[in-house]
């Protein structure tokens, strides 16, 4: 009786957090239109509504922001004349077209995002909407800098170079939302001073929004909680005002985050308590939760027969009234329909689902999966492997259950094929696992803290007792 006691009281804790039954949001309920009536994933959702976005309000500029926000890390690509992929510029018109026009007027890219394209391509495609029909964001993406061996004058110069040319790709002449980037990483806050205080970055981006061509600064968190627990005492302290921070929420992350990640729970808590608003990242964390188990689906459905696993996890992270905004990457526009009628409007987390989340979460800890979120900070290897892409294809093996524990898997024969034939249909051959040298160049930018080498090492391992049909 005991511990149910204590588990019934953390549930209202964490509902009590979630702010469920508040009401601190403004959702505009006219009308609708019928459009795209499928999910991504097969299932049936009915409309998609052009006005009934969920909005919350920037408490800093009174800005009335759409709850889910269009995170352009992964645009559209092509193949051009020259056979070399670029962005597809007519599919990034039409999506976010699509999105304004459904109440979406939260934009997040990064100056290396897409190859370094995502700015460009984000900048012509807004520039054919009013200036006031959207919320651009974008970052200070200067990790590297340092481990260049430049001066803190040559970190300066090249940084404020970059924020330039983000004023210039984006087409604009403010920025809404301007954050450090990636922030806590690498060896915590030598690098974080490195980048931002020796430099005297900070102190420019601070001059930058006094006059008014940054309306609001903040960060973007992955790392060490130190750092995170410092920049919020310069808040508390007055050296510098922190007007918004993105943080990784998802029901994973809200007390198991792994890797290079802080419980969510914790790092919410904390903004709360200074009435700093958070922007949301990774509520799919990297796509995971919308790719669960039969198990774990099963729970879900007996509460919600129709909803979408994605659903569950997009609901779960707009949930807590402190969120300003949810990312979604969304390069498919059914995902995009989707996560629009999610959050028109947004019906917030109950008990019981929570409850149901509790266990799914239970489920999910136990799996052999590899935490990647496929954010691409790992990339260009330098001996041309696609990470992010193996990862993918062996973490989708894994959310199928069919991962084979032995040769003598009663699918063995329909499994390995599948693996196999789809492993070179997503992964070129000169991009595969066995050609990783172990380097660890990859390892300090990782988020998620992989050992990038070790689990290449392991995936090989597996691929080729497949293609050899050796005993496990």
């Amino acid at each position: 009786m005991e511990n149910s006691n204590k588990k019934n009281s953390s549930r209202r804790e964490f509902l009590k957090t979630l702010g469920v039954g508040t009401i601190a949001t403004a959702a505009l309920m006219q009308g609708c239109k019928p459009n795209n009536t499928v999910v991504a994933e097969g299932g049936v959702i009915g409309e998609v509504p052009k006005d009934k976005m969920t909005y919350r309000i920037n408490r800093n500029t009174g800005d009335k922001v759409s709850l889910l926000g269009y995170g352009c890390m992964r645009w559209p690509l092509r193949i051009n004349s020259q056979n070399e992929e670029e962005i597809d510029q007519d599919a990034v018109n039409e999506l976010v077209d699509y999105a304004i026009e459904h109440g979406v007027n939260y934009f997040d890219t990064a100056p290396v995002y897409v190859r370094g394209w995502s700015e460009t391509a984000t900048g012509i495609a807004l520039k054919r909407h009013p200036r006031d029909k959207f919320f651009i964001a974008t970052k200070m993406s200067n990790q590297r800098f340092p481990n260049q061996g430049m001066s803190n004058r040559e970190v300066y110069n090249a940084s404020v170079e970059m924020y330039h040319n983000s004023l210039k790709n984006l087409q604009v002449d403010y920025i809404d939302y301007y954050l450090l980037h990636s922030v806590g990483g690498g060896d915590g806050r030598s690098l974080y001073e490195s980048r931002f205080i020796h430099s005297g970055v900070l102190d420019f981006l601070i001059k930058e929004r006094e006059a008014g061509r940054i309306r609001n600064l903040g960060w973007s968190f992955h790392g060490d909680v130190k750092v995170f627990d410092h920049l919020l005492s310069e808040h508390d302290k007055g050296n510098v005002h922190w007007d918004f921070v993105m943080i990784q929420l998802n029901y994973v992350d809200w007390k198991h985050a792994t890797g290079f990640n802080i419980n969510a729970e914790y790092l919410l808590g904390e903004l709360e308590k200074r009435n700093i608003q958070a922007t949301v990242m990774e509520p799919l964390l990297g796509g995971r939760l919308s790719r669960i188990g039969a198990q774990a689906l099963k729970i879900l459905r007996k509460l919600k027969l129709h909803d979408s696993a994605a659903k569950w996890a997009f609901r779960y992270a707009g949930t807590p009234q402190n969120v300003l905004t949810v990312l979604s990457g969304m390069i498919y526009l059914e995902h995009l329909q989707e996560n629009i009628r999610t959050y028109s409007p947004l019906e917030p987390i109950s008990e019981a689902e929570n409850t149901a989340l509790e266990e799914v979460t239970e489920i999910m800890l136990n799996a052999d999966y590899i935490q990647c979120t496929e954010c691409q900070y790992c990339m260009p290897c330098p001996y041309g492997l696609d990470i992010p892409a193996i990862f993918g294809h062996y973490n989708r093996t894994i959310s199928a259950g069919e991962r084979l524990k032995s040769s003598n898997d009663e699918n063995y024969k329909q499994a390995r094929h599948t693996f196999l034939i789809g492993y070179d249909r997503s992964v070129p051959k000169l991009r595969q696992a066995d050609h990783c040298i172990g380097c660890n160049i990859c390892k300090p930018f990782c988020p998620q803290r992989i050992d990038i080498p070790h689990e290449m090492q392991r995936i090989n391992v597996y691929v080729e007792q497949l293609k050899q049909k050796s005993e496990f």
